[in-house]
């Protein structure tokens, strides 16, 4: 299956949180879009892979995703190394995406740097013609997408691309709540995190609304772009 849009995430929650509104908006439209996470979450203070592989299908679900699928790397030891970048590599080739998200590349996680020099590295990859794939993948061709963005996550870097998800956030939103294990419940007995608290959950809201300040729009999502962006018609910018 061709996508247009695959997103990576290094935890079951990061696509929702980093760039859940754009997956939102283009799959209303009939675009093909999907996710990968890296890792099952296992090192997370709250909840069990189990439960996080059940919120993410969900979460899934709600934004419009076609396919999601977890490889299971290591929690909070995400490996750089020539057999996971074969891996990512060879995720790219099966779905053929145009347009590649990945995490920020450095935060407050130290997954999510990892995950974003992984992924960006494997997209580069899996285009050589020589690279060696595992036999379930050897007849799949090379593939190069012809974008890249990192998405912002727990630290505010400066982004030279933003996109407007107004008519995806309330999609956005309920998928970030889809991952009910990880965020705010005054009823959970949980251990508290950072991201558990209602200030992060309220953050999110005026995080995008902020953002969409910026481009004249209710809500919207930033983007750092890996490679240069080219447009035809300078109108076509806001």
């Amino acid at each position: 299956m061709k996508l247009d849009i695959l997103a990576f995430g290094a935890h079951p929650d990061d696509v929702e949180l980093g760039a859940g509104g754009i997956l939102a908006v283009h799959a209303a439209k009939g675009k093909k879009v999907g996710i990968i996470d890296l890792t099952r979450g296992e090192m997370g203070t709250r909840g069990t892979p189990e439960l996080r592989d059940l919120e993410a299908e969900e979460a899934g679900r709600i934004l419009g995703c076609v396919i999601r699928e977890n490889l299971a790397f290591p929690d909070a030891r995400i490996p750089t190394n020539d057999e996971a970048q074969i891996k990512v590599a060879e995720i790219i080739r099966k779905y053929q995406p145009d347009v590649v998200l990945m995490n920020a590349p450095t935060d407050r996680h130290p997954d999510h740097g990892r995950a974003s020099q992984l992924v960006e590295e494997a997209c580069f990859l899996s285009g050589l013609h020589k690279l060696a794939v595992s036999t379930e993948f050897s007849a799949l061709l090379p593939w190069r997408p012809k974008q890249m963005y990192k998405y912002l996550q727990f630290y505010n870097l400066e982004p030279n691309l933003v996109v407007d998800v107004t008519v995806g956030f309330e999609a956005k939103m309920a998928a970030v709540l889809a991952h009910k294990s990880q965020f705010y419940n005054p009823n959970s007995s949980e251990p508290d995190t950072v991201i558990a608290s209602k200030g992060f959950l309220d953050s999110v809201e005026a995080r995008a609304m902020d953002w969409g300040r910026v481009i004249n729009c209710k809500y919207a999502e930033p983007l750092i772009s890996v490679r240069h962006i080219g447009v035809e018609n300078l109108l076509d910018l806001r």
